[in-house]
């Protein structure tokens, strides 16, 4: 089975004993189930296509902690989860893995990851969270951080030193609350750069990012 994604229909608290998910498509006993930054498993109890679904708790040498109506849920078998190996090419060596993350309310301090290991930050509901994101270290040159939101909030993101260290003109990314967004950055000498689409025409109604 391959990695799938949904969201909790239901906030759930540091001790609970099950998750109930907007969609139980792909849910099996034994599949780990990944909320933020912690890795659950699916027990024996869980009754098929149920979207209430009984989880061991804090996996992998994860944390147990609360989690906010509407976080991304991904699932699969531990095989899915798994980082591939060496590729045989010399342009791209190895792929690099994804680890998913999720910040709620406001401040919030971004961890850096490990060197070689994108990141996808999930910011959580309709209130506008706020994050800051140190600078880059040597070792994550290549590093790429999507940010996404899952709800309809003005998020503000703080890249500390400026985006490519352009200072405190070009530091902070406010989120037009007028539809979720993504941001993608990379890190290239210890700056984070933003990944540019191609410009758009016309008037922008539905999302805007603003650089200030």
């Amino acid at each position: 089975m391959a990695l799938a994604t949904t969201t909790l229909s239901a906030a759930i608290t540091a001790t609970a004993k099950e998750i109930t998910v907007a969609s139980a498509t792909s849910v099996a006993v034994g599949r780990l189930v990944v909320v933020g930054g912690e890795t659950m498993q699916v027990t024996k109890g869980y009754v098929t296509a149920a979207t209430t679904v009984p989880v061991l708790r804090g996996q992998a040498g994860t944390a147990s902690v609360a989690h906010p109506i509407t976080a991304t849920v991904i699932h699969g078998d531990a095989a899915d989860f798994q980082t591939p190996g060496a590729q045989a090419n010399t342009t791209h060596p190895t792929i690099r893995p994804w680890k998913v993350v999720s910040y709620t309310g406001t401040p919030n301090t971004f961890v850096l990851p490990a060197g070689g290991e994108n990141v996808h930050v999930i910011l959580n509901g309709t209130t506008a969270d706020t994050i800051t994101f140190p600078v880059p270290t040597a070792d994550m040159n290549g590093t790429r951080l999507l940010v996404s939101s899952n709800g309809v909030a003005q998020h503000v993101l703080t890249f500390t030193g400026g985006l490519c260290g352009a200072g405190a003109s070009y530091d902070v990314v406010t989120v037009n609350a007028a539809a979720p967004a993504s941001f993608e950055f990379v890190a290239v000498d210890s700056l984070w750069h933003s990944i540019c689409g191609a410009a758009i025409s016309g008037t922008t109604t539905n999302i805007a990012g603003v650089i200030g």
